[in-house]
């Protein structure tokens, strides 16, 4: 796994590296419209990883179907996802503690029957699944 904030470039090299909508949501701190996400409804064994950088940041047995319309999660990879209050402090914003490309937020006490509470609710186009067992 990446040392956190490893991962470290410009605005022109990140608009190289990344389509519109990546840059858009990953540096621009954007959000991809409800249930158009390609992993939304996707439960197939692997790891999420960071769509900007790589760094692995979720194991495939802890997404659940929140029916929230984006990718749900009850928890990252140790030292993988930062966390920070939004401006307005009525939610939390998770990061890639690598890059610091925005995922999504994060929601407590919601009532989901998950091991920690929580909901990670992660833009699709923030992450990449890399399928197949995971030996994280």
């Amino acid at each position: 796994m990446a040392a956190p904030g490893s991962v470290q470039k410009s605005e022109e090299e990140w608009r190289a590296v990344l389509s519109p909508e990546q840059f858009r949501i990953l540096r621009e701190k954007g959000t991809e419209p409800k249930f158009t996400g390609e992993y939304d409804k996707v439960f197939e064994e692997g790891v999420y990883n960071c769509s900007g950088c790589g760094t692995p940041l979720y194991k495939s047995t802890t997404k659940f179907d929140s029916g929230c319309g984006w990718p749900a999660f009850y928890e990252g990879l140790p030292g993988a996802i930062n966390r920070s209050p939004d401006p307005d402090g009525r939610r939390t914003e998770i990061t890639c503690a690598a890059c610091g490309g925005h995922l999504g937020h994060v929601f407590k006490g919601e009532g989901h029957k998950v091991p920690t509470d929580e909901r990670h609710c992660v833009n699709s186009v923030s992450v990449k699944l890399v399928p197949g067992k995971s030996t994280l």
